[in-house]
């Protein structure tokens, strides 16, 4: 299958979840023997045209990101390219009408892969960035309501989640156990304070705990720890590599995700599927709480009084290092929601 990806910026020019989520599938895609190319600024050196990485062509569109030059140049290049479907970021959203306008020159049906972090500049082109596409596709319910919200039908809009590497987590050695870990950015969103109190409630019992992350907040955190009396209990590791961290999973026994926003809770993914008991406390721009909805091992909290509760609670469980009913969420069940989605379109095309 040919697949033309539009994404005018990619995780060389900023690294976003959007972008690099995309940019995943197309490796994916490329591993399994598609042919796909990705339309975008030139982020390499040099004047060639178009360069490979991971057997993935990246096709220059236009040298710097001016959004008119590169929404103006993609129609007819997906005219020539004649892709069998065209997946495109919704960043810039006229991105989404040019790929449109180009689907049509090339009879190819158009998915729109609608993550939630996609910065859009002109809010004119919303609804028709999430109307004129043949799909959008979320990675949850919470964004799949908010492109609803903007006209995207109940028929056109699908949620694909992110997805993690089975292999990967059961190979990987656990760490020293510790009874609760925590995983996030220290930026403003993270809202680790909840977890800090939650753990001060349980002062008076036996505990370790061990947040994972760096940021501009982590002092503040740290302070607060200290103010708490906590901190002789609780670990600062800062950031890591996704081996430590799949290895402080594998020793935790609870993972608990109290974040302000997230689109998709990627790392409380990757810590359930290592066996963690998950709590999630719930927030209005988070998904987290979607995962664990029909989950056992999972506690959903709304202040830290329960979430002290649910830490406690959550020795009722047995630890686990590898949980196998995360195994739907492996890169290759993902990467084949994503194939399935797109033979399903070329089909209402009568393509196949």
């Amino acid at each position: 299958m040919q697949v033309a990806f539009v994404s005018m910026e990619t995780t060389h020019h900023r690294d976003t979840d959007g972008a690099r989520r995309v940019e995943r599938v197309a490796r994916q895609l490329a591993d399994r023997g598609h042919d796909v190319t990705i339309y975008c600024t030139q982020w390499w050196d040099g004047y060639a045209e178009e360069i490979t990485r991971d057997h993935v062509d990246y096709r220059r569109v236009t040298v710097d990101p001016a959004v008119f030059s590169f929404v103006v140049r993609i129609p007819p290049l997906l005219a020539v390219h004649r892709p069998d479907v065209v997946h495109v970021r919704p960043a810039p959203p006229s991105g989404v009408l040019a790929s449109s306008l180009g689907g049509t020159l090339a009879r190819a049906p158009v998915l729109a892969d609608w993550y939630g972090d996609e910065s859009v500049e002109d809010a004119r082109f919303y609804e028709r960035a999430v109307t004129s596409p043949d799909a959008v596709v979320t990675p949850s319910e919470m964004v799949r309501t908010e492109v609803r919200e903007l006209g995207a039908t109940d028929d056109a809009s699908h949620v694909i989640p992110e997805s993690i590497d089975m292999g990967l987590v059961r190979e990987i050695e656990p760490a020293e156990d510790v009874d609760v870990v925590y995983a996030h950015p220290l930026d403003s969103s993270a809202n680790a304070e909840s977890l800090l109190l939650g753990l001060a409630e349980l002062r008076d019992r036996d505990w370790a705990a061990t947040i994972i992350g760096d940021g501009p907040e982590r002092e503040r955190y740290e302070d607060q720890a200290r103010d708490l009396r906590i901190d002789d209990r609780v670990t600062f590791a800062g950031a890591c590599d996704i081996e430590r961290r799949l290895a402080l999973y594998k020793g935790a026994h609870t993972f608990v995700q109290t974040a302000y926003r997230s689109y998709f809770p990627i790392e409380f993914l990757w810590a359930l599927a290592c066996g963690c008991v998950g709590i999630v406390e719930y927030q209005a721009e988070s998904s987290a709480h979607e995962l664990v909805r029909e989950h056992e091992r999972s506690y959903r909290v709304t202040d830290p009084e329960s979430l002290a509760d649910a830490i406690v609670d959550a020795a009722e469980f047995d630890h686990l290092t590898v949980d196998e009913d995360w195994r739907e969420y492996d890169h290759a069940s993902v990467l084949e929601r994503y194939l399935d989605l797109y033979r399903d379109l070329q089909e209402e095309h009568g393509l196949l």
